[in-house]
């Protein structure tokens, strides 16, 4: 049971801390206006999965958001390290969360019905 509190906690503190440090330590324009929209730990807190969002659905602005968080991936690790208090720093790996593209698009079908009533 401590162990799952643990995860939920970690997940909260890593997307605070990411959110924090893409704000405050990373300077690559690619990764600016980006939203962490969630955290998932493996339970043996080894695996984080961090999702995000951006508002562009340009495939190539996606590219560039990917390239620029893979390469700012060491920077973001290690920032981590010494912000949390877990003996090891769980292995990063970043996901676009699909669903507020997904969102969004349904806000945008649900207008266009309201303006043909």
């Amino acid at each position: 049971m401590a162990q799952h509190y643990r995860v939920g906690r970690l997940e909260q503190e890593i997307q605070r801390e990411v959110d924090d440090i893409l704000l405050k330590r990373v300077r690559d324009p690619r990764v600016a206006g980006i939203t962490i929209t969630g955290v998932t730990v493996t339970g043996d807190l080894q695996q984080a999965t961090i999702y995000y969002s951006i508002l562009s659905d340009k495939a190539s602005d996606g590219e560039k958001t990917a390239a620029g968080l893979e390469k700012a991936k060491g920077l973001i690790r290690s920032e981590l390290g010494s912000r949390l208090s877990i003996y090891k720093t769980p292995e990063l790996t970043f996901e676009r969360d699909q669903s507020v593209q997904y969102g969004s698009r349904i806000d945008e079908l649900i207008n266009n019905l309201k303006r043909q009533d």
